[in-house]
């Protein structure tokens, strides 16, 4: 019988606590829990269940990875726009410092839960960025146009505002270069509750949206201008965005009909492709990562406002299994 060294090239590992960063084909025996461990690789991606947030909203914004989240402001009931801020560690989400101006439909970049930028939104429409540092939100430089619902992309020093509700959609596009936000080159298609992914201000895609028709129009931007490229497969609004300009995920929203999707799709660098849709179906939600570990937190739903939050396990992610043994 041929064994596992012969295959592999060396034991089976024997630890006292699973690897922190195991690769695909590694197996070890856990000694503290008395089992066989291995990796794979997926092959579709799946969404799974996170800790519920502490209060339910939609039209919030999210920053940061799915481990370490950001989810602030939004349109809660009762009490209507709200400051509320919450920070996730990968199971849990904790109420912290609140916005110094509630809104919501507004606009966020950041890479962790301890940096990051939202800017605009409120009823009325406001220009107001906001900065976090990981206890306390401070005043930064306002937008040059106050709008809300629109799409965003980067991190706390170098992020995009673009499209949006100003009223009446629009094609504007602002740069912030962690001082001060500049207008660039704007949209092709002028549009509002669009959403949008991207690492930095000179590389970004922005999809969806209405004008006020919904769309499926994706455009991609390279610091200097605007290219329009493949469309989503289905039109739609009010989704929520993840990951950069060359993979990156569009999540939930609201299509002609119905008003709450849980449709994901994945953008490849070249096309749209449809994944495994959230549990909770909904739009006006908010979502942060990247397109193999994401995350989607509250939102509109059919009975109202959630604090439903999933968490996004993409196709070709390792995933730990726990062998059985006889």
């Amino acid at each position: 019988m041929t064994t596992y060294k012969e295959i592999i090239g060396t034991n089976i590992e024997v630890v006292s606590s699973d690897p922190s960063n195991p690769v695909e084909g590694q197996v070890w025996y856990n000694t503290t829990s008395g089992v066989l461990k291995g990796v794979s690789v997926t092959t579709s991606g799946s969404w799974a269940t996170g800790g519920n947030m502490n209060t339910a909203r939609f039209g919030l914004a999210g920053a940061g990875i799915q481990t370490s989240a950001l989810a602030t402001g939004g349109y809660k009931v009762p009490g209507g726009q709200t400051t509320e801020t919450e920070l996730y560690d990968g199971s849990s989400w904790t109420e912290v410092s609140d916005l110094n101006t509630a809104r919501y439909g507004l606009g966020s970049a950041g890479a962790s839960n301890t940096s990051s930028l939202v800017f605009g939104g409120g009823d009325p429409f406001t220009a107001v960025c906001e900065s976090w540092n990981g206890s306390s939100w401070t005043e930064v430089a306002d937008l040059n146009t106050a709008r809300m619902k629109m799409g965003s992309a980067g991190i706390q020093t170098s992020a995009l505002s673009f499209g949006g509700d100003a009223p009446g959609g629009t094609a504007l596009n602002e740069s912030w270069n962690g001082t001060s936000w500049t207008e660039v080159a704007d949209l092709n298609t002028a549009r509002y509750g669009l959403a949008g992914a991207g690492a930095n201000n000179t590389s970004a895609i922005a999809f969806g949206g209405a004008t006020p028709s919904k769309t499926s129009n994706t455009e991609t931007w390279n610091g200097s201008s605007w290219t329009e490229v493949s469309n989503l497969n289905v039109a739609k609004d009010l989704s929520a965005g993840a990951g950069i300009q060359t993979s990156a995920l569009s999540i939930g929203g609201r299509s002609p009909a119905p008003a709450f999707l849980g449709q994901t799709e994945l953008y490849n660098g070249t096309s749209w492709v449809e994944q495994a849709d959230l549990s909770t179906a909904r739009n006006s939600l908010a979502g942060v990562g990247i397109s193999t570990s994401a995350l989607a937190s509250g939102g509109e739903i059919s009975t109202g406002y959630t604090t439903a939050t999933e968490e996004w396990t993409g196709a070709g992610s390792p995933l730990t299994k726990t062998f059985t043994t006889s």
